[in-house]
């Protein structure tokens, strides 16, 4: 019997509480990036994402996700009522304590909920300004229940995306054998959510945003962020729980930890200089808001390399995430669709980058540093698998919803969704 890790199980616990504070974090550089009657509906997205989502983890989100791996449905979620509300998963018919790892698998729990909040609340920017709160309520808990905890039960569960026998890498590249199991001879690596996350809820982003349709007045009014310093203060809440998000998928206070700590901070910075540099040279200014989100497109970048880059490549990775990611949030002006806070721009182009990018720059594997261009193929193909899986299913659900009402009227959005919504106003002017 494994005993308890102590020094593991704080870390995971710090871990756990660092990546529930990004979504607070999260709605503070979402709200701040609003106009000033929209800023309390836009955070309260990310608050009622957390409401909804951590009560269907418990139910039946931690069941699909991971379970015991004995009643997965074709590797593409596991039985949800298999532990629904946890049963057998925390203790075991005696009442003692069940671990992983030496990891109780309360904390585990525990973690893994917050990735699954901070995917919903990222979803949410792409519709700023006119979606009924109660509708967005509604698509939270429908689409983690089909899209988020079946994608993350194939990377990371054990499922199609990932190293188990008869997943997706298996079918490219074949097996091997590994102290006797059967496992992908190239293995997809996805260290801390490339395509659970950021893949995920940019694509899903992508498929709202032209389903609920454009702003009144988009192209023609300028859509200011009301408050800079929200958005900079969300961006620093973010940078500080993006180190639970990363290191804490090391599921441990080890080596790996470390160096997931180091490249996060140095993909993230890289990536503020490369949107500043492309600011200055297209614009002439290099602003707070670019700074902000050039944290956020490095973070992105990062999460799913972490592991497996060395610094000086995470280096590369993040200035080019900044380019990369300056230059996409343009994409919806000159394509027609209405991103609002730039989800688009900078969690699926960053994230789409960050995943990629490992087949070029992973120390293990990636064809700069000795590998063939084996592992490239394979992360190109859980990428386009996620964006495939996310945008069928999404759309789906969205479609589904149309009856229910996505959005409010034209005169509640003018008059402001704070108003209409939640009968609430950010700044008493009067």
């Amino acid at each position: 019997m494994v005993d308890l890790d102590t020094g593991n199980t704080a870390w995971m616990l710090m871990s756990a509480s660092l990546v529930l504070l990004m979504t607070p974090g999260l709605a503070f550089f979402y709200g701040g990036m609003s106009r000033k009657k929209s800023v309390l509906n836009m955070m309260m997205m990310s608050f009622g994402a957390m409401a909804v989502i951590a009560v269907i983890y418990v139910l039946w989100g931690w069941s699909m996700s991971y379970g015991s791996g004995d009643d997965s449905i074709g590797g593409f979620f596991n039985n949800p009522f298999e532990q629904f509300g946890l049963n057998g998963t925390l203790t075991d018919s005696d009442g003692n304590f069940l671990l992983t790892d030496g990891i109780p698998n309360a904390v585990l729990v525990g973690f893994q909920m917050t990735f699954a909040i901070i995917t919903v609340a990222l979803i949410s920017g792409a519709i700023a300004d006119r979606v009924k709160f109660g509708t967005w309520l509604v698509f939270a808990g429908i689409w983690v229940t089909l899209v988020y905890f079946p994608l993350a039960h194939m990377v990371w569960g054990g499922g199609f995306l990932s190293h188990s026998e008869n997943s997706l890498a298996s079918m490219i590249f074949g097996t091997t054998e590994v102290d006797g199991e059967t496992v992908a001879s190239v293995a997809p690596i996805d260290f801390a959510g490339g395509t659970v996350v950021h893949i995920n809820a940019g694509i899903a982003a992508l498929v709202l945003a032209l389903v609920v349709g454009k702003r009144t007045g988009f192209g023609k009014t300028a859509f200011r962020p009301h408050n800079l310093p929200f958005v900079m203060l969300g961006a620093a809440l973010l940078w500080f729980g993006w180190f639970g998000f990363n290191a804490g998928s090391a599921l441990g206070a080890n080596e790996s930890a470390g160096l997931a700590w180091v490249n996060t901070t140095v993909a993230t910075a890289a990536a503020i200089l490369g949107w500043l540099l492309t600011e200055r040279i297209r614009d002439g200014h290099a602003t707070s808001l670019g700074a902000a989100s050039g944290t956020v497109a490095g973070l992105v970048a990062i999460t799913p390399a972490a592991g497996s880059l060395s610094p000086v490549g995470s280096i590369a990775l993040g200035a080019v995430a900044g380019v990369l990611a300056a230059l996409a949030v343009g994409l919806k002006y000159k394509l027609g669709y209405d991103d609002s806070l730039d989800v688009v721009g900078v969690h699926l182009v960053a994230g789409l980058w960050g995943t990629v990018a490992i087949g070029a720059l992973a120390t293990d594997g990636g064809f700069l540093y000795g590998g063939d261009f084996k592992l490239l193929v394979i992360q190109i193909a859980i990428a386009l698998f996620a964006l495939l899986f996310t945008a069928v299913l999404t759309t789906a659900i969205a479609f589904a919803l149309k009856p229910l009402g996505w959005r409010i009227s034209k005169d509640d959005e003018a008059r402001g969704i704070d108003e209409t919504e939640h009968a609430e106003t950010a700044y008493d002017l009067v």
